[in-house]
């Protein structure tokens, strides 16, 4: 059994669930691609901030139009108690006539996560989805409505690979959840598969922390074969979480909402999914769930603790069925009304929330 959950337990709000999702009659003249209903085909995987006394939701629309499944557009929706929301008839962030449109276009812009600067303001960490590569990339907006894009997060180097899923560590500050120096640099947890870490001086340009994999020579001696000595191969991302066999985060891991710097440490909720042949027979192949793990607030590359079953599974008719069958995908939560609420997508087609335990102030 679980002896703690650093953040929760969560505890899913069946009275709201699902709390957002798709409609066909809001209609966006997209620069790209003229009207489009940009959000009639699925509503899924939303950031979460307090601002003004209320949630927000930046959430992943996609319409029926893209060739890949739906171009994906970022909508925001607000609510007074969490639960219930309102949202904007447009989207916030979409591809459009700029210097991203080549790397947008037409997938999209997908998975954001969203964390507050001390001064004043917000990141957005989301994906830029050209049909080919996926690349993390970082906006950053004063009202959560005008967004600047700044362009992939590991500048003209990291455009060129599959990046995604970036989680920068905060601090709760009230109902804020403020980006957090360690060590004088801010960092971010990202990556799909493996999870990687990276380090910044703005919130903006990236650096993602290297490891080197040692390549070993050998000779054979009398039918024997010895290790003389190792070189240096190309350097590789660093890993600090991958997935375990046996367990429901067997087949992939990768970062939820921002990570939370506690009185425990650096604590993430991550998503992964169970793997077919090797993962966890009581739930279903490529089933997601969110787990949990905690790093050193000295060290953040350094694990210290991990969660053995998930944080939540999908065991609701519209988690078990949509777009993605099985999936409970977190990326938002916030502290609110005096308790965690957290946002997650179901099977890639709804939005639904859950909630945790009372916050000591």
């Amino acid at each position: 059994m679980q002896a703690y959950w650093p953040l929760g337990p969560f505890e899913k709000v069946d009275a709201a669930n699902p709390c957002l999702g798709p409609q066909a009659e809001t209609i966006f003249d997209c620069p790209l691609a003229g009207p489009v209903a940009w959000e009639a085909k699925d509503v899924f995987n939303p950031a979460a901030v307090v601002r003004d006394g209320k949630v927000c939701l930046l959430y992943r629309a996609e319409d029926t139009v893209g060739r890949f499944l739906g171009t994906s557009r970022i909508g925001l929706a607000t609510s007074d108690d969490g639960l219930h929301f309102t949202r904007r008839a447009a989207p916030v962030l979409y591809p459009d006539h700029d210097a991203q449109q080549a790397i947008e276009w037409e997938g999209g812009c997908e998975d954001p996560r969203v964390v507050e600067r001390a001064e004043g303001g917000y990141v957005l960490t989301y994906t830029a989805f050209d049909g080919s590569v996926a690349r993390l990339c970082v906006a950053t907006s004063d009202d959560l409505v005008h967004w600047r894009k700044h362009g992939p997060a590991f500048g003209e180097t990291g455009a060129r690979w599959w990046s995604k899923s970036g989680a920068i560590v905060c601090r709760r500050m009230g109902d804020r959840l403020v980006a957090a120096r360690i060590n004088g640099r801010y960092w971010m947890y990202f990556g799909e598969s493996n999870l990687y870490v990276a380090t910044s001086d703005d919130l903006i340009a990236w650096t993602p922390l290297l490891t080197t994999l040692p390549m070993e020579h050998r000779i054979v001696v009398s039918g024997a074969s010895y290790a003389i000595e190792t070189e240096g191969a190309p350097s590789v991302p660093l890993a600090v979480l991958r997935p375990r066999a046996g367990r429901f985060d067997s087949a992939l891991v990768e970062p939820g909402p921002p990570a939370i710097l506690t009185e425990r440490g650096i604590v993430l909720i991550y998503n992964s999914a169970n793997a077919a042949a090797s993962g966890d027979p009581a739930l279903p192949p490529r089933a997601y769930s969110p787990g949990q793990a905690i790093f050193d607030p000295a060290d953040p590359t350094a694990l210290i603790w991990r969660c053995d079953r998930p944080l939540l599974t999908a065991d609701r008719p519209y988690e078990i069925a949509g777009q993605v069958n099985h999936v409970v995908f977190v990326e938002g939560i916030v502290p609110f009304g005096g308790r965690w609420l957290l946002y997650y997508g179901t099977a890639d087609s709804l939005i639904a929330v859950a909630q945790g335990p009372a916050i000591d102030e």
